[in-house]
């Protein structure tokens, strides 16, 4: 069995693909664009709000992918997923020498990795990283495909199956959190948004357990509060908090507490802007 290093253990590459499939609905054609982004080896960048489901696409593609690839008598695709900060260093992503008792050994960072055994490399919220750390990755996101490991002198070229993923939230760029024109101008760009009502009911549905007239309720609190935007709410409600609001609900807990402590003391701290979302939820739920 292929293995890589994590730290000080080896870690088997089967552990880093998607065996169970997750659940995602598609909602225009991005299931096609990433699949034929894949197939051309073409760098792909997620652009969207928070929760809006980014990353739960990227892992139902890793998954998708690989039973696509197993059908066909590959090994299928793993996923390798690095979640950025201000902190992330290039060795952070491609390696360092550490020492293990009296020897010094070779750690792969998680791009190495993917380079290596040829998963989907997902950098999550990359606007986060420091621009000195992105620019490595540069030389992998063209025809060439290699990866510089400067501290072995080495150039890596990445493995049949390796594609580079990155995301971000163009709602918290800055002019100190952007990402460079030399790196956006490498990736193909798709776009997420909040799904339609139904949609969003849908999912929640799925992902909460709570029944189709709940999650229409709250799919359309989550229209009403995203209107709020403009009246000092730094940013709408995301999918990810109506799940939340749902699972609590499906749990037993009343309707209004459940939206309160998931949706609106969640979104902000400003005490006028929660009572305006308080009184979109009192508005639809009576209890």
């Amino acid at each position: 069995m292929t293995t890589t290093n994590v730290g000080y253990k080896q870690i088997a590459v089967e552990d880093f693909k998607i065996t169970d499939e997750p659940f995602y609905l598609p909602i225009k054609d991005e299931v096609e664009l990433f699949e034929t982004a894949y197939e051309r080896r073409i760098p792909v960048l997620l652009k969207g709000p928070t929760g809006a489901g980014k990353t739960r696409f990227v892992e139902y593609m890793s998954w998708r992918l690989h039973n696509r690839e197993a059908q066909s008598h590959e090994e299928g695709v793993p996923l390798i997923t690095v979640a950025c900060h201000e902190d992330l260093t290039a060795s952070d992503l491609v390696g360092r020498y550490l020492l293990e008792g009296d020897d010094t050994v070779w750690i792969d960072g998680p791009i190495s990795r993917a380079a290596k055994v040829g998963a989907i490399c997902y950098l999550d919220e990359i606007v986060e990283a420091r621009k000195d750390t992105t620019v490595l990755i540069h030389p992998l996101t063209d025809y060439r495909r290699l990866l510089p490991v400067e501290k072995r002198g080495e150039l890596l070229e990445a493995a049949e199956g390796f594609l580079l993923v990155m995301s971000y939230n163009p709602g918290y760029q800055s002019a100190l959190k952007d990402l460079k024109h030399s790196t956006r101008q490498r990736f193909i760009a798709i776009e997420f948004d909040y799904p339609p009502r139904d949609a969003e009911a849908e999912i929640i549905v799925n992902e909460s357990g709570v029944d189709a007239a709940t999650a229409q309720d709250l799919a359309k609190l989550a229209e009403k509060v995203r209107n709020l935007k403009e009246h000092g709410l730094g940013e709408g409600v995301s999918t990810r908090l109506l799940v939340y609001a749902g699972k609590l609900i499906a749990g037993g807990i009343a309707p209004r507490r459940a939206c309160q402590v998931a949706i609106v003391w969640a979104l902000t701290d400003d005490g006028e802007v929660q009572r305006s979302i308080e009184e979109v939820v009192t508005s639809i739920f009576d209890e």
